[in-house]
């Protein structure tokens, strides 16, 4: 059976194919016969009660610069679609939320991976605190004196912006910082929304693990090690990424969230784990299927596939 696949991306002509998980996901929805269709979030819109797309035919190849050839662009109701991939990149701000709200009205008669309303629902530094057990002490709070509280509690600690991503404004504050107070009153004037302050964890230096679970099953990780002189081990700040296993702990974490996600319909998950610590869980737009596959892992994109036309029925 032929699928029509939408996907909502950023702008796919400035990715970085090598290690973009949305590419892989187009390459093998290619390779299986099905159609593809772009557009990106400020295309989507709503007309009474459809909600329509400018969308353009998409066919790639894996050379970069030339990875996408696009067609005309021509309005179209979501609902001709069978599958819609929700793919752009945080921030998730209004506009993401309203996009969510948009695609949970064609969902799940349109299969959107993943379920709008859980991604919604689920931001990846707030759902991660269903499973404190899991986690190293966490606080969300601008509050300072909670903050001061906990940090005279937990010694160093690691404070972000609730709604960062790709380890922007990561900042580590030790016990008895100089920095604390300037660094408090820049993110006040900075983020509204409260802060991550979350107990540092030394054996970061040795790597951040990314494990994808598909439809609630581990497939694969990778592990992400932080440049010398940084605690941030996101790719995009300069981690490296190393083939890795999964150890006990690690396959008890994705045990215990497995069956959560998969009730809320949340098929591609991207979890991080610093030294059997749960840290995030991420839904929104998670990455590491071709740097899994680089290493000598799993094809995670065929797993996902899989998933998605069982949940289709094809």
């Amino acid at each position: 059976m032929v699928l029509k696949v939408a996907v909502q991306m950023d702008p796919i002509e400035k990715i970085n194919i090598a290690g973009d998980s949305t590419f892989a996901l187009l390459l093998e929805a290619q390779a299986r016969g099905h159609q593809l269709f772009y557009y990106t979030p400020d295309r989507l819109g709503q007309l009474g009660r459809d909600i329509v797309a400018a969308m353009q035919p998409l066919s790639v190849k894996d050379v970069a610069g030339e990875h996408a050839s696009l067609g005309a662009p021509e309005m179209r109701n979501l609902e001709e679609m069978d599958v819609v991939l929700l793919r752009q990149d945080p921030p998730f701000d209004l506009a993401y939320i309203t996009s969510t709200h948009m695609l949970e009205r064609v969902h799940p008669k349109v299969l959107v991976v993943n379920d709008p309303a859980s991604v919604r629902n689920a931001p990846e530094k707030l759902f991660v605190m269903n499973f404190p057990q899991l986690m190293p002490p966490t606080l969300i709070a601008r509050d300072r004196a909670q903050i001061e509280a906990f940090r005279a509690e937990h010694g160093d600690v690691v404070m972000k912006p609730l709604h960062g991503h790709g380890g922007s404004a990561v900042f580590k504050i030790a016990q008895k910082d100089p920095n604390f107070g300037s660094l408090f009153d820049l993110f006040s004037v900075t983020f509204r929304e409260p802060w991550v302050i979350q107990q540092f964890i030394p054996a970061v230096s040795k790597g951040d693990k990314r494990i994808i679970l598909v439809d609630g099953v581990a497939m694969g990780a990778v592990n992400r090690v932080p440049a010398p002189d940084d605690i941030r081990s996101n790719m995009v700040r300069g981690g490296s990424a190393a083939e890795t296993e999964l150890t006990a702990r690690e396959r008890e974490i994705c045990t215990t969230i497995g069956p959560e996600l998969k009730k809320r319909g949340l098929i591609f998950v991207g979890i991080d784990v610093i030294d059997g610590n749960l840290t995030e869980i991420n839904v929104t737009s998670p990455t590491g299927v071709r740097a899994i596959k680089r290493l000598g892992g799993p094809d995670l994109a065929v797993h996902i596939w899989n998933a998605i036309e069982a949940k289709r029925g094809s």
